[in-house]
């Protein structure tokens, strides 16, 4: 059970945009993997500008990983809502990512520098 989900520090430096701004870059970023899904780069929260972050009171169950709270992204051009995610009580196997937001492909730019 869960032993589909592997985590490993990502390569090298990571930033994600949206409406126009940079949220945030890190060198620090997890790469977790589940099953055939695409690896989902997670940011640590020190190397994001949270203030552009909302908490929602949008949740998803993931029977594996625990239960994920959302974020909108706010800048001074759009507000995006559920954009990201976060765990903040993952189950034992996603625990690295405790402290970590992962943004949708279809909402904010995650890229590779």
């Amino acid at each position: 059970m869960g032993d589909h989900i592997k985590i490993r520090p990502a390569a090298g430096k990571w930033v994600v945009r949206a409406g126009g701004a940079v949220l945030g870059e890190t060198a620090n970023a997890l790469e977790l993997t589940e099953g055939d899904y695409p690896p989902v780069i997670y940011f640590p929260r020190e190397d994001l500008a949270m203030a552009f972050l909302e908490e929602t009171d949008t949740v998803a169950a993931c029977p594996f990983k625990g239960t994920a709270k959302h974020f909108d992204i706010h800048t001074k051009s759009v507000v995006i809502e559920n954009a990201a995610w976060s765990y903040e009580e993952p189950n034992d196997v996603a625990a690295e990512v405790k402290g970590y937001i992962a943004f949708y492909a279809q909402k904010a730019a995650v890229e590779q520098l």
